[in-house]
Order: C-alpha cells, then structure tokens, then sequence
C-alpha cells in the first residue's frame, strides 16, 4: 500500500471536492482496515485493492454526515474507477522489457522467429502459419516450440545466465534445445 500511497492521494483529490485534512483521513482508516486483514494472500492487484478500500471509506463518510456538500456528491461518479494507468516508472519498465523481447526474437533463427511471429503475435493457426510460409505444419509446430524454449532460455531465469550443471550440459547435446538456445548463450557455452 505505501507506495501507492501518494496516486491514491492524488487520485481522491482529483475525484473529490474534499480538504487535505479529510484526504489524510480516507487515507489513515484505509490503512487501519487493510491491517485489520488476516491475510492478504487473495488480493491480486493490492493498487486497486487499496483504492477500492479508500473509495468505501469516503462513501462510508459521506453516508454518515448530516448534511452533504452538492460537490461530493457530483464527484460520486468521478470515484466509480481507479485510476489503473501505469504511472511513469511502470510504463519505463515496462518499455524496457519489451524492448528485451523484441532483441530476444530478433536473434532468433529466421525460420523460427518468423513461425513465433505469425503464430504468437499475429495469432495464426498452425495450418495457416504453415501454408503462408510454405512449410509442413509439422515443421511449423517444431518451430513454433523452438521459439517457446528459446525465449525461455533467454528469460526463463529472470534474464540471468544458467547455472552450469551436469543437467545443462545434458541438455546442450539435444539439438533443438541448442537450436533454441539465445546466440550469446551459444558462444558462451562453446568456448
């Protein structure tokens, strides 16, 4: 929750006609439930999860005053949705992985990386992958898997290098696991 802390203060200003003091306080009972929670293991997106909380708090506030400014009820409709825009640093991260994809596909064998992009990224049918580039289907299917264990080589560790095991070394005899290996992987696991 703290570091969303600051959008969600953002986003109740933006949504809401209420003082900073009243802001402070969505934001304090917020906190207060979500501690209250035993376990917060079923919450998929805690962003939104917060937002959602802090939404029900000043409903909850607005429901419980007396007499309710015609602004904060005008801005009812303003709080229906969070905010889920990635903010700055998510979309820089975000760029920058696809960035790696893209170089990863690049480096594949031609035929590979053409099969992965018309059956992945375009989202043809194996059969229609296969009459396009004028292949077997089976031969699409292998490509198509090479491509998978490929990227996998490349980002299945998080991007980091593999381990050097007796496994490893088993496994770089299979030549469609060596096929799908990245092309720096490939020098570095020649010398």
């Amino acid at each position: 929750m703290l570091p969303h802390e600051p959008a969600m203060r953002a986003w109740i200003r933006r949504t809401t006609q209420i003082s900073d003091s009243d802001i402070d306080d969505i934001v304090q009972e917020t906190y207060a439930i979500l501690a209250k929670l035993e376990s917060v293991e079923q919450i998929r997106d805690p962003k939104t999860y917060a937002f959602q909380v802090a939404r029900s708090v000043f409903l909850q506030g607005l429901r419980r005053s007396k007499i309710v400014p015609i602004g904060s009820i005008a801005d009812l409709a303003a709080l229906g949705e969070a905010d889920d825009a990635p903010d700055p640093e998510q979309q820089t991260h975000g760029k920058r992985e696809l960035q790696r994809v893209e170089a990863a596909i690049q480096d594949m064998p031609t035929q590979v990386r053409k099969v992965f992009w018309l059956r992945r990224v375009d989202g043809l049918s194996q059969r229609e992958t296969a009459k396009q580039l004028g292949l077997a289907e089976h031969t699409v299917e292998k490509y198509s898997a090479r491509g998978l264990k490929f990227l996998l080589a490349q980002f299945g560790r998080g991007g980091n290098a593999a381990a050097k095991s007796s496994k490893m070394q088993d496994t770089a005899q299979d030549p469609v696991v060596a096929d799908a290996k990245p092309s720096n992987a490939r020098t570095r696991n020649s010398q």
